[in-house]
């Protein structure tokens, strides 16, 4: 049996040690990755159009992409990781006068009204007790704020009819239905959003439909397309849009 490819960060400055692809948390810098990552920064790029001037916390920041692009409008940001490795990568390779990284657990860090804004994304289907670290959210909320939490759709992530995934850092996957309904356990409002593909992807997805699966290997083109395809892939090409959630990549929950 061969070993399991490896995938290293690659291209990181003198001085930041580059993170290992293990599932657990999407990684920039790795072509092979590229889609899933550019998936969450999609997220982030939206959230951070919305959160000018605020203080925010991102919660479970990983490697730390999503809290510099959210410093480049908010007035502050914490990146708080409990991962050793992530927090060490993030703190030497994001430095703006706004952002800060600290080690602390999602569930206990953080004091109550200190932020404007608790971001929180694709990591509540790792937690043991889901509501419990919602509770804790809306205590760190100053009045008027407002906490972003996203998920993958069990629906597309999911083989049909299973009710989870294969992948093993996950404890729970969500139904629209069954999100919707763990975030309005806490918060007094909750808007839900789906996550789709958008401009080449979605014109990939049509391709797909029309059985471009069937075509590609027969043509011997899956390597050269896939190894152009991918590394292609930007923010741009996934939207956030009400409606069809069960048609939905991932959710993202408006919670207030």
């Amino acid at each position: 049996m061969s070993a399991p490819t490896i995938y290293l960060q690659e291209n990181q400055s003198a001085g930041v040690p580059p993170l290992s692809l293990t599932g657990e948390r999407t990684l920039p810098d790795v072509p092979a990755e590229n889609y899933w990552y550019r998936r969450h920064l999609a997220v982030y790029a939206w959230i951070a159009r919305r959160v000018g001037g605020q203080r925010v916390l991102d919660m479970a920041c990983g490697e730390g992409y999503g809290s510099s692009v959210l410093a480049g409008t908010a007035a502050s940001v914490v990146g708080v990781d409990a991962n050793p490795e992530a927090h060490e990568h993030a703190r030497l390779r994001y430095r703006a006068a706004s952002l800060r990284f600290e080690r602390g657990l999602v569930e206990t860090y953080g004091r109550p009204g200190s932020f404007d804004a608790v971001v929180f994304l694709q990591t509540i289907e790792h937690v043991q007790d889901p509501a419990a670290v919602l509770g804790h959210f809306r205590r760190l909320l100053a009045p008027g704020g407002v906490a972003y939490i996203s998920t993958p759709n069990l629906l597309t992530l999911a083989p049909a009819g299973a009710e989870k995934s294969d992948n093993p850092w996950h404890i729970k996957e969500y139904r629209a239905d069954e999100f919707a309904e763990l975030c309005r356990g806490v918060f007094a409002s909750v808007e839900l959003l789906g996550l789709f593909h958008a401009r080449k992807l979605a014109v990939h997805e049509r391709a797909l439909a029309l059985g471009w699966d069937r075509i590609h290997p027969r043509l011997g083109l899956t390597k050269p397309f896939y190894d152009r395809f991918t590394p292609a892939i930007a923010a741009t090409d996934f939207r956030l849009a009400p409606g069809r959630l069960d048609h939905a990549l991932d959710f993202l929950a408006i919670c207030r």
